[in-house]
């Protein structure tokens, strides 16, 4: 019985460790050259959704609740279609690589940038979401949130 015990705690260690993991292998990936690695602990769909939820939240604050034959309805199409294609255009690896070397440099000041220098704030939102903060809360902080996906943990959006 105190096996199975053992046993049970080195999985939930195991698996509180496990995004921590990740984090590490993104430190590294972010200022290597290539992107092989990156590939792997980035959901770029996942991302490119995110912005595409926010911005199309932020265009219908922004604009009159009318029927599409309307101007106000035809702009808001326009807008979220060319949304889309902005999007997939400008969420790339690289962007995803700047974004968060950028966040970087700007908490910690180092070049090259060590991501895990500038974590503030790292641990579980729920039991298949990580979130990473990236500098003091309330002073322009940048947050990576990673989820399970299959048997990796990847960013699936950069706040």
């Amino acid at each position: 019985m105190r096996f199975i015990g053992y046993l049970l705690l080195l999985v939930l260690i195991t698996y509180g460790l496990w995004p921590y993991y990740s984090l590490y292998r993104l430190d590294g990936a972010i200022v290597r050259p290539d992107t092989t690695e990156l590939t792997t602990l980035v959901d770029l769909p996942a991302i490119r959704a995110n912005y595409k939820r926010r911005l199309s939240a932020g265009v219908s604050g922004m604009l009159p609740a009318t029927d599409p034959q309307s101007i106000s309805g035809w702009i808001q199409q326009n807008v979220e279609r060319l949304g889309d294609s902005a999007l997939e255009q400008t969420i790339t690896l690289d962007w995803v690589r700047e974004t968060v070397r950028d966040a970087v440099t700007q908490v910690t000041g180092q070049s090259p940038p060590y991501l895990i220098g500038a974590v503030d704030f790292a641990f579980f939102e729920s039991h298949d979401r990580f979130l990473i903060r990236l500098g003091r809360l309330g002073e322009n902080a940048t947050h990576l949130r990673l989820s399970r996906i299959g048997t990796q943990w990847k960013i699936t959006d950069i706040i």
